[in-house]
This record gives structure tokens, sequence and C-alpha cells, in this order.
């Protein structure tokens, strides 16, 4: 469940807050950089490229192309900014449950790419807000990034908050508006939770080979870490088109119950 993945991502933004306030950068930051204890307790590792934040020594470009910031991709300094691009990429990932980029090739079109601004798809259920800080994380412009600090806090209002039943009813499924900001993040994803779960089992019904996606990775589709020379990129720009779909998530219950009784419907 969304609750989950949250709790994960907030927890891998601890660590990459630990490196950022010891003074040092990743420099390496991508999902297979990130293992598990118990499955759900993640912890950064690979730290053989970590340096000082105020190293101004630049040895050349190395990583995985699709964690890497445009920034990086152009010949520019390291910085805690592209620790951050590159955990945008990562949470999008975890939640959308796809790999970045996985069927295309990771040469330099993708890079040129990158640097004008294409990004992987953020999928409708991802819940706004945090569609949002994605959207931050992944910014052309370092200098719009948000911090790790500030990460590890907006999504604390989700893992900290304690459900109230005046805001989400898991048994009768069941909303009530609420003017708690705090409680906001939690509303959100309880809702899509509930969504996305209805989704799955309507497309269940309908058509049972899509419940899978079966993507094929591109051979030339490469996350290990290498030394990347890409030349004559064109300077970073967002997009003006955001490729990526959000769930607005200013549903009502009367959303939900066209859900329930197209499932309804469709069991019958």
């Amino acid at each position: 469940m969304m609750v989950l993945e949250y709790c994960i991502l907030r927890r891998i933004t601890r660590g990459l807050l630990n490196i950022h306030n010891a003074g040092l950068i990743h420099k390496d930051f991508h999902s297979g950089n990130i293992l598990f204890n118990n499955s759900v307790y993640p912890m950064i590792s690979d730290l053989g490229m970590c340096q000082p934040t105020n190293n101004k020594k630049q040895e050349g470009v190395y990583g995985v192309l699709p964690y890497m910031a445009p920034e990086v991709l152009c010949g520019y300094q390291y910085t805690k900014a592209a620790d951050i691009y590159s955990f945008g990429i990562i949470m999008n990932e975890y939640m959308s449950e796809n790999i970045p980029y996985v069927d295309i090739p990771h040469d330099h079109i993708l890079a040129v790419k990158i640097c004008k601004g294409f990004r992987p798809e953020i999928p409708k259920v991802i819940p706004k807000l945090i569609t949002d800080l994605i959207i931050k994380c992944w910014d052309s412009k370092a200098e719009n990034r948000p911090t790790a600090k500030e990460l590890y806090q907006s999504l604390g209002k989700l893992h900290d908050g304690t459900p109230n039943d005046h805001i989400f009813n898991n048994t009768e499924n069941s909303y009530n508006e609420t003017n708690n900001k705090e409680d906001n993040y939690y509303f959100q994803v309880k809702k899509c939770d509930i969504i996305r779960e209805k989704k799955l089992r309507s497309n269940f019904k309908k058509n049972k080979e899509n419940i899978a996606k079966n993507v094929q990775t591109h051979p030339q589709a490469i996350y290990t870490s290498r030394l990347l020379n890409f030349e004559n990129l064109p300077k970073p720009v967002n997009s003006t088109f955001q490729v990526s779909q959000c769930l607005d998530c200013e549903l009502d219950e009367l959303d939900l119950n066209q859900d329930d009784d197209q499932i309804q419907e469709d069991d019958n």
C-alpha cells in the first residue's frame, strides 16, 4: 500500500539528510544503491563516490544516466541538489513501480532529452501533493529543488500523522473533508489507495493479462554506474508540457460510489 511506500521513502530521505548534514554528497544516488533490511528498512549504500560539498575537483561525469541531474550531465559541479534530483527519480520509481527509461537506449539522445525537460511518467494514482514533490525534486534549476530536510519534513506529515475516524473510515470506505492541513497527506494517500485497489480489481475482471505490465528492457538501458562523456548538450530547461499525469485527488464520495457501481456490474 502507498502508506508503506511513503514510510520507506521517508526513511530514505532520513539517510540522505544524514549524508548532507555530514557535509557530504552521495554523487551516485540511484535505486540500485538502496538496500533493505527486513524488506522495509532502507539503507543507502555504495558511498565510494561520496565527497565533501566543498570539494570543487571534477573528475568526469560518473553515474547511472536516468538518475543524473541535467546540470551534472552538462559538466557542472555536483551539489546536494543533484542528489535531490536523483531522489525525485527514485521516488517516482517506487510509487509507480516502473524503472525509469527502461525501454529506450541510455545514450546521448536521452541525455539531450533530459536536458530539455524529459522526465519519467508519473501515474495518475499518485496523490497530487506527492506528485508536486517529485516534480520539484527534478526541476531543471538546482536552486528550485527542495533540500533533504524539507523533503523529510514533508513526508513526515504523512508518516507522523495518525489517521482519525472523522477523516477516513477503512471499513465503510467513507471520507469526510477536514481543515487540518497536517492530515491532508494521509487523506490523499488513503483515498488513492482505495481508488487504485478498485481500479486493479476492475481491470482484473475485464482483462487479466493487463494486470502485470510486460515491459521489455532495452539492450542499451544500462543501470550500472559508468563514466559518461556527452558533448554539446543543451542548457537544462523544464519541459513546457509535463509528460506526467497526476491525480488531483479532488474526488468526492460520488466518484468513489461510481467506481463501486462499476465494479458491482463487472462482478455480476
